[in-house]
């Protein structure tokens, strides 16, 4: 609860020595609009960036591991998300509410598993999930086929992020 309801806050660079965003960290701080998330930090606890409103868009770096429950719960703000390529887990409601939220960047080979439902739940309706693309198709129906993202089967789509 570090910051937790700090409405004031519109800005946060996390240091570089930080290695895991506790729960509830930043949670309501409803006029939140930058994150900086260096590349030191494995996890994202719960509800840590949850209901930041303000927030447009993040990039989670690929040094995180796990994403809590309910992490970017109403961020209703939210556009666009990149997802780091060594996440392996991502906790139910993480980006749920999330309304306005229309690009997700996973970059994850193999799909993180999605502990519990509704991780991307009740965003926008012509959101795109993308995931890396590979000459086989191989991923994608990895993804399509995947428990918990096979709901979303009809969101995803192939990205070559070789050329990042």
């Amino acid at each position: 609860y570090a910051f937790s309801e700090c409405r004031i806050l519109t800005s946060v660079t996390i240091g570089d020595s930080v290695t895991t965003i506790g729960d509830y960290a930043f949670n309501y701080c409803a006029n939140l609009t930058n994150v900086t998330i260096p590349n030191s930090v494995t996890k994202i606890g719960e509800w840590a960036f949850g209901r930041c409103m303000s927030l447009s868009s993040v990039t989670i770096p690929n040094s995180v591991t796990a994403i809590g429950s309910s992490s970017f719960y109403e961020c209703h703000n939210l556009i666009s998300v990149t997802i780091g390529d060594s996440v392996k887990s991502i906790g139910s409601c993480a980006f749920d509410y999330c309304d306005s939220l229309i690009s997700v960047y996973c970059k994850a080979i193999t799909p993180p598993t999605l502990d519990g439902n509704h991780v991307f739940d009740l965003n926008d309706s012509s959101r795109i999930i993308y995931v890396p693309a590979s000459e086989d198709d191989s991923i994608i129906n990895a993804y399509k086929a995947a428990t918990g993202w096979k709901e979303y089967k009809a969101y995803i789509y192939e990205y070559d992020y070789t050329n990042e």
